[in-house]
This record gives C-alpha cells, structure tokens and sequence, in this order.
C-alpha cells in the first residue's frame, strides 16, 4: 500500500472558536471598558464618531430633500444596525490598546482599509442585502396601509401614524417585521464582525459563532442590543451631535464584549 501524496490528505477546517456564557455584569464590564478606551484616544473616537454623525446628517438631507419622511423610521432603527462596520477602526483602536501597541494614524486607518481584501466585505454585502429588503418592506406596507397618499412632510406623516387606524397597523406590523429583521441582522453581526477583524476566519464561520453567542446568552445579548439602539438613538436625538461621544464609546465596548464572550 502506498502513502498517500500531500495534495491527496484531506485538510481538516479550523474548530469554531468557543464561547462562554454571558452575565449582566459583562455589559457593564464592556461599557466601562469602552469609555476607559475612549479616554485613552479620544482623538481617534471623535474622527470615528465625527464619520457616523456626518453620515446621519446626510440621512436626514436626502429625507428632506425627497420629501419620503416615512423612511425616518426605518432608517432610524436600520442606523445602529449598520454602525459596526463603521466601528472597525474602533475595533483596531481598542485591540492595540489590550496589546498595549503603539497607536497610530497610519496604523489605525491601514488596518481599517486593508480589511476590503478579507471576509468584512461579504459580510458588508449581507448586511446591505438585508437592509435593501427592509426598505423594500417598508415601501410594500407604506403602499398597503396608505394606499398612493403622499406625505410631504414629517407632520403629515405623524398625523397617519397617531390619528388614523391604519396608522395604527402600519405601526404595529412594521414594528414587528422590523423588529424580527434588526434581530436576525443582529445576531450574525454582534459578534462575527469583530471576529473577523481578530481572526483569520471565514464569514460563514463568523456568522455562526454570532449566532451560537446569542443563543446561549439571549437575555444578555439582546439586552446589549437594546442598549446599543437606545443610546445610537439618544445620539440621534440631539441633532446626530450626541454620536460624536456615544458611537466611539458604542465601538469600543461592541470590541471589548466581543473579547468576553468569545474564548482563545
């Protein structure tokens, strides 16, 4: 019998990374940690954050200048949900910081760009897929419940929504498709985007150690994901000025749970 050749032995794929059960405490443990990060290199919070509060005014320009105010709220809940990929520099920030490397402009943003040749833009193509379906969604129920009614401005839009019963139900099955889609997009990204920026790991793998961190700690982990939208939202309300502080905080701590929950 012969031995087989290198090309014909079968190369096992890498285990998924383990993970360990979350409590309370890592929330509050993330959160400290991402304001210890923020205080550490406000600099580069602030250039980061400044990225994610311009693109929230341009948001609210191109609502305006349409005329569509029924996308505030989609896009609105849709905003936080996509802030990860924006966090990735956050992410570099706080992995030099644990390994106590020199921090640098050209370090940060090279890392940051040279991930375009990795796994993070299939996992920003699902995303956008994802996000494209929701919109599409919310134009389907628009035409539903309001039938070919145009709303040219934001209080035209309130008053069908608070004043009318298909405002109601508008409400009550946006609500709830948006919510099982922010869930479902949550769940693949909470975890898989800061690992991929750590690890050299596939984007399918990534996805499934997100989701198996959900699953054993849904509790905690949903709970980080209200706490993420309700602080993004707080930043939204002041006039998008509010994310300057909050989203580098947002990253930070979205990096330092990820290093909780996810074993070496």
């Amino acid at each position: 019998m012969t031995d087989k050749s290198q090309d014909d032995i079968d190369v096992l794929p890498a285990p998924l990374p383990s993970i360990r059960h979350m409590t309370k405490e890592d929330i509050l443990g993330a959160l400290k940690a991402g304001v210890k990060d923020f205080m550490r290199a406000p600099l580069y919070g602030l250039f980061f954050g400044g990225f994610f509060a311009i693109g929230g005014f341009f948001l609210l320009y191109m609502l305006a200048s349409y005329k569509q105010p029924w996308w505030i709220m989609p896009m609105a809940f849709g905003f936080p949900i996509i802030g990860p990929f924006a966090a990735v520099g956050l992410y570099e920030v706080s992995r030099r910081l644990r390994g106590n490397e020199t921090l640098s402009w050209g370090g940060v943003l090279s890392a940051a760009v040279n991930e375009r040749k990795r796994q993070l833009p299939t996992m920003a193509f699902i995303v956008m897929f994802v996000f494209w379906i929701w919109m599409y969604q919310v134009r389907t129920l628009v035409a539903l419940f309001a039938g070919l009614n145009p709303f040219s401005t934001v209080q035209s839009f309130t008053d069908f929504l608070f004043a009318s019963t298909n405002g109601y139900a508008f409400l009550a099955v946006g609500t709830t498709v948006g919510a099982f889609m922010s869930l479902a997009l949550y769940s693949i990204t909470v975890i898989s985007i800061p690992l991929l920026l750590d690890r050299e790991i596939d984007f399918m793998s990534a996805i499934i150690v997100s989701i198996k961190t959900v699953l054993e700690s849904p509790v905690v982990m949903l709970s980080w994901g209200i706490v993420v939208t309700f602080l993004a939202l707080f930043g939204m309300a002041t006039g998008f000025l509010g994310l300057l502080i909050v989203f580098p905080i947002l990253g930070h701590a979205t990096w330092h749970l990820y290093e909780r929950a996810v074993l070496r």
